[in-house]
């Protein structure tokens, strides 16, 4: 951990070097850390616990009489597919889903007249490699903004049971300014949600859509484990290179993630560099307005959409970038 008054200054370049514990820095502020880097972990805090209790209701419901962190130890992998297959879209179009996602960015101190966000999303890792495909994607070492995310998309990740590091999300951190070979340039948005998202479930022994990967060795280690209770947040920048820790835990892992986008970040082209990314397309059609759920203005998704990754390549860097 690390005191907020010996870090870096706002806009000036860094590296991924902190992790700010239960800070009272200002929403503004938050980001422009986060754009260099640094990493944010939030204790639990009312929205929180309930949009994970909402997930934990709906997972053992799904699973019963099974507990569902063990369930993978009883069910044929078929069958799991099919519950997980069922249980995720619930999930993400529960109506109390939004509205506690707005509890939660009130509760951290965002401006929701400017705060976009997108649906939230139950994850589950089992343990030993009894499903890492499809629905239950194990996600090797990547950026978000491979996948067409805005560069000043925050990532927002909950564990929904009590974590370990022996089934957690990992950062590796010598990469937030070194750029990896990677399969980006053949990624778009739009194409993947037409042809493949829709076809998670038929992937279990293997996945074989095309997703951006590394082209080159990745050093996992140094890498950063971070743990919280259910409830706690950590909060990333999209341009981390981060993974899912392989499950040896012996239990199935499910969390809750989400992202969120600022308008004025995304008018001003602020947010991390662009060091190796070269996706084409956008997800900012998905993102709902925290005070009303409308979307995003049509002439900033559609700026998004013409430009390519690649036209904002910038150097090896870790402090605020302008992305237009």
């Amino acid at each position: 951990m690390s005191d907020e008054s010996q870090q870096e200054q706002p806009g000036r370049a860094g590296r991924m070097n902190s992790v700010f514990f239960d800070s009272s820095m200002d929403e503004a502020a938050r980001r422009e850390r986060l754009y260099q880097g640094q990493v944010f972990v939030f204790s639990p805090r009312p929205s929180t616990l309930a949009l994970c209790e909402l997930a934990r209701e709906m997972t053992e419901a799904a699973f019963r009489p099974l507990d569902p962190r063990d369930a993978q130890h009883e069910l044929p992998v078929e069958r799991y597919v099919a519950i997980l297959a069922d249980l995720k879209p619930r999930f993400i179009h529960h109506p109390r889903s939004k509205e506690l996602i707005r509890q939660i960015l009130t509760e951290h101190g965002c401006d929701l007249a400017d705060t976009y966000f997108d649906v939230p999303r139950l994850r589950s890792a089992t343990h030993g490699g009894y499903l890492t495909s499809g629905i239950a994607y194990a996600f090797h070492p990547h950026r978000d903004t491979w996948y067409s995310a805005p560069f000043c998309q925050l990532n927002w990740w909950l564990p929904v049971y009590d974590i370990a590091p022996e089934n957690a999300l990992a950062f590796h951190p010598r990469y937030w300014d070194q750029p990896l070979r990677n399969g980006s340039s053949r990624y778009n948005y739009a194409q993947w949600s037409r042809e493949s998202r829709q076809n998670a479930a038929k992937h279990i022994k293997e996945d074989t859509r095309e997703q951006p990967r590394p082209e080159e060795p990745v050093n996992l280690d140094p890498q950063l484990r971070v743990l919280c209770p259910v409830g706690g947040a950590i909060l990333f920048s999209a341009a981390q290179l981060h993974s899912t820790v392989p499950n040896t835990s012996g239990r199935t892992r499910f969390s809750v993630d989400f992202r969120t986008v600022n308008l004025r970040d995304l008018r001003e082209g602020a947010g991390a560099l662009n060091i190796d990314s070269a996706c084409t397309g956008t997800t900012m059609a998905d993102y709902l307005r925290g005070t009303d759920l409308s979307h995003l203005p049509p002439e900033v998704v559609e700026r998004y959409e013409r430009e390519p990754a690649a036209a904002r390549l910038q150097g090896p860097a870790g402090g605020r970038g302008r992305q237009g």
